[in-house]
């Protein structure tokens, strides 16, 4: 299905007077210091927090955080886990946080643990996909990244010292993927747009240079506990993309820029949870993103 964008002509790309009239029709809808950071700074005691950037966006600053266990060993490896590259999409942010709240202070005799739990601040409170200057963060996460959101998380994560031996990114697919943020992409890039098939449940993205499909499908598994997964749809396909096992589908994410591809972690995955079906609720969703941060941490203890 095709749709046309209110913004920009047809066939054209945008121009900065495009950009522009986009960016002036955004409006912040939700608080990114109370709903984030009053949540960050709660966990003091249990975690260390680190500011790694700032981003000052239309008279608003955004300071950037991230969670350590305390009293790290660096004999361990590292989980690094972030949250909020796309900022809309909330259960990552709360998902990551509710790990570190409720679970992390469990697994810090086998693993330290490096959560950015919210690495857009601004398209959080936008309840946008992009950054104010119409660019996916994680489309960008490659050297000369023109979002600064991507510069910060990897340069930020690129001066840690331990080893991080995985990386699970958590993200949604949501009904404003095809009602929004795709008919923009593609009024933006001058393209057709043509709609994609919503999953309705979880799923993974795996990298197609690593893909490690016994640690998927133990994430999986343990998600399965707690939330539906996707099945795929009659082209055996997910988002246009063929399967490679229940739920599990694989994009190359070093040559995409995805914020999957930003280390070198030998197991990394993308959840991608649904939370417009009516077949789950917001916990449930948020319930989803940490029982995959659970079915990482359970795959490397059996290594």
């Amino acid at each position: 299905m095709s749709q046309q964008y209110p913004i920009g002509t047809a066939g054209t790309p945008w121009g900065e007077a495009e950009k522009s009239l986009w960016l002036e029709s955004q409006s912040i809808k939700r608080s990114y210091s109370e709903l984030v950071l009053a949540e960050i700074q709660a966990l003091s005691k249990l975690c260390d927090i680190e500011e790694y950037g700032t981003l000052d966006y239309q008279s608003r600053t955004y300071p950037l955080l991230a969670i350590k266990n305390k009293n790290a060993n660096t004999e361990l490896p590292t989980i690094l886990v972030t949250g909020g590259v796309h900022g809309y999409e909330t259960s990552g942010v709360m998902g990551a946080l509710a790990f570190a709240q409720h679970h992390m202070t469990l697994f810090t005799d086998h693993f330290n643990f490096l959560i950015l739990p919210c690495i857009s601040p601004w398209g959080f409170e936008t309840i946008n996909r992009w950054n104010p200057n119409a660019i996916d963060p994680n489309r960008s996460f490659y050297s000369d990244s023109p979002a600064q959101e991507s510069l910060y998380a990897m340069h930020y994560v690129n001066q840690y010292a331990g080893n991080i031996i995985a990386h699970i990114d958590l993200h949604e697919t949501t009904d404003t993927d095809n009602s929004e943020f795709r008919p923009a992409l593609a009024a933006r890039d001058g393209k057709i747009n043509n709609n994609w098939n919503i999953p309705d449940g979880f799923y993974l993205v795996g990298h197609t240079q690593k893909p490690e499909p016994d640690f998927q499908k133990c994430v999986i598994n343990q998600v399965q506990k707690v939330t539906h997964i996707a099945d795929a749809d009659d082209n055996a396909q997910l988002i246009g993309v063929d399967i490679e096992q229940f739920g599990v589908i694989n994009y190359d994410a070093t040559t995409l820029g995805l914020c999957m591809g930003l280390t070198n972690a030998p197991y990394v995955t993308t959840t991608e949870v649904y939370p417009d079906s009516a077949n789950t609720c917001e916990q449930e969703c948020i319930d989803g993103q940490v029982a995959a941060i659970l079915g990482v941490i359970q795959y490397l203890k059996n290594l």
